[in-house]
Formats: C-alpha cells, sequence, structure tokens
C-alpha cells in the first residue's frame, strides 16, 4: 500500500529497506576482493607494464563477464540494480568462485543459484545405496537437464574421472562438447555429439523460461562451435536405450546398453545404468572398478565415489 504524503514511514519498512543497502554494500566489497585477488594471467590477459590495479581491473572483469562496464561499476558501487542469475553466474566464472564463494555470491544477490551441481535433493540415500550395489555396473542419477548428480565408483571413471570435474561441471553437454577426455572416450564423436544437442533440444522444450536452462544453453553456445553447428540443424530426438560403445582409457573398448530407469514424471531424474553386452566388457568393467577403488584408497579420488555437487 502506499505511503500518503506527511504519513510517517512504518518501522519494517525502514528495517527492509536498511537491510536491502546492507546486503548491496556487502556484495560490492565481496566482489572488489575477488577481483583484486585475481592475476591477468589466471584468465588469459597480459599483465602490461604500467598495471596499478591489484587483480583485475573493472572493465576487464565486465569483459570476461559479458556485461557493461558502466552496469558493473555500479555493481560494486553498491547501486540499487537488479542482477539477473545470468549475470551472477557469469561474475562466478570470471572471478574463479569456489563453490563457497559461488553460494556466497547468489546469498548476498538474494538469488537462487541455478547452476549444475549446485543443489541436488533429489537424490536419496536409497538411491545412493543403489547406486553401489550395482556395481561393477556403471549408474549415474541425471537430471533432465544432464546434470549428473551421482555416480557409482566404476561410473567415475567409464569416460573421464568424474572426481576431478568441479560439480558445477558434472553434465553431460558440458562434458561432450568441452571436455576432451570425454570426447576421446567416444567411438564415433561427431554422431555423438550431434545425438546429444538433439536430445537436449527435446528435454529443453519444457523449460525455454528457466534460467538454469538458458544459462546452459548460452554456455554451450560460446564454448562449442560443434554444439552451435548441431543446435543450428534443430533436430530432436527422445531418450532411448541404445548399445554403446566406449574406448576407455583404463581398460580398453567396452561394449555396454545404456538404459534409463526413471526416478519420477517421463523427462524428470533417472538413473542411467550401462550394462556390458559381452562377457569380455563385463571383465573389463570389473577391472575398472578396481582401478576405481585402489585410487580412491590412495587418495587421488576427490571424495565419496557416489558423490556430487552437493
Amino acid at each position: 500500500m502506499a505511503r500518503t504524503a506527511g504519513e510517517p514511514e512504518r518501522p519494517e519498512a525502514s528495517v527492509g529497506l536498511a537491510a536491502s543497502e546492507i546486503r548491496r554494500h556487502e556484495l560490492a566489497a565481496f566482489l572488489r576482493s575477488r577481483r583484486e585477488r585475481i592475476t591477468p594471467e589466471q584468465v588469459g590477459l597480459p599483465r602490461g607494464r604500467r598495471r596499478r590495479t591489484p587483480g583485475l581491473r573493472r572493465e576487464e572483469v565486465a569483459q570476461l563477464s559479458a556485461v557493461g562496464v558502466t552496469w558493473y561499476t555500479w555493481l560494486e558501487q553498491a547501486r540499487d540494480i537488479q542482477v539477473s542469475v545470468q549475470v551472477l553466474d557469469a561474475l562466478a566464472r570470471t572471478l574463479l568462485l569456489d563453490a563457497s564463494e559461488r553460494t556466497h555470491l547468489f546469498n548476498l544477490a538474494a538469488s537462487v543459484d541455478p547452476a549444475p551441481g549446485a543443489s541436488c535433493p533429489s537424490v536419496t540415500d536409497a538411491q545412493r545405496t543403489l547406486l553401489e550395489q550395482l556395481e561393477p555396473i556403471p549408474a549415474c542419477i541425471q537430471n533432465s537437464r544432464y546434470d549428473i548428480l551421482a555416480y557409482n565408483r566404476t561410473y567415475r571413471l567409464l569416460l573421464c574421472d568424474l572426481d576431478a570435474i568441479a560439480p558445477v561441471d558434472r553434465n553431460c553437454m558440458v562434458l561432450c562438447f568441452t571436455n576432451q577426455d570425454w570426447q576421446s572416450t567416444a567411438l564415433h564423436i561427431e554422431e555423438t555429439m550431434r545425438l546429444m544437442a538433439a536430445k537436449f533440444r527435446g528435454s529443453m522444450a519444457d523449460h525455454l523460461a528457466e534460467p538454469a536452462w538458458k544459462i546452459l544453453l548460452k554456455r554451450l553456445n560460446t564454448e562449442s562451435p560443434e554444439f552451435r553447428e548441431a543446435w543450428e540443424r534443430h533436430e530432436v530426438v527422445g531418450a532411448r536405450s541404445k548399445r554403446k560403445q566406449f574406448r576407455n582409457a583404463h581398460v580398453g573398448l567396452l561394449t555396454l546398453d545404456h538404459t534409463d530407469l526413471w526416478l519420477g514424471p517421463h523427462n524428470g531424474p533417472r538413473m542411467v545404468t550401462y550394462a556390458p553386452a559381452d562377457e569380455e566388457s563385463r571383465g573389463r568393467l570389473e577391472r575398472l572398478r578396481q582401478i576405481a577403488m585402489e585410487s580412491e584408497a590412495e587418495g587421488v579420488g576427490a571424495g565419496a565415489p557416489v558423490g556430487s555437487g552437493s
């Protein structure tokens, strides 16, 4: 309700204003501190001889994040401006924020982080136990956006070492189009990329206005010419089971039958499994599981084998 002329400001309104202003100043200070700690070399920029600013300049952060210099300057000045989740995501990547810092950034901006791996409330303890019991069959839980929410030991090393991948990057689309280890495992990478883009287009039809999907689409278009080419085909493919072959870096050729086990409504979360199609592949999966267990025991892995970003 609008306040009439001469009417005293309500206490709760002033408290809300003060809290909002405090949040903006905290956000501004946090951005400055993160900007000043990053060297130009860390983000692929030349240092130059006349650099006096510690870390990155404001205009460099703005350029790397694809936002206006004036707008970013206002943000560091704690101006009362709106910040979209897409911009927050870009700033988090530019400023090389880790998981805790990224969460803090979104909290200060009073926004919900939509990025892959930000949270995975759909994975239950029972489902994690099932992933373990399926060993040595590689298995993981994915959502409809192809975020890898949890996985067992064998799946961890099937296409690349997932423990070595940042949680925010544990997404099949991102890995397929940007990760060389993942790409080298596929025997027919061009066909795989085309199929993955077509499956992503089909899945995205129900999520066209959602920030997390738009952020992922923008990232793929920005980082992968192969994705842009495949995306422009406007091909659509639904989820389906298929026999696949992988050239695993540890145990060699694997012939596996891919199956989606739906955990909710169609096109929602699913358990993805890769059953061996022959005895040779079964034996190699056993060896792959053993390799994963040994590396975990030696501390090579980054955490629990059925872990994820949460």
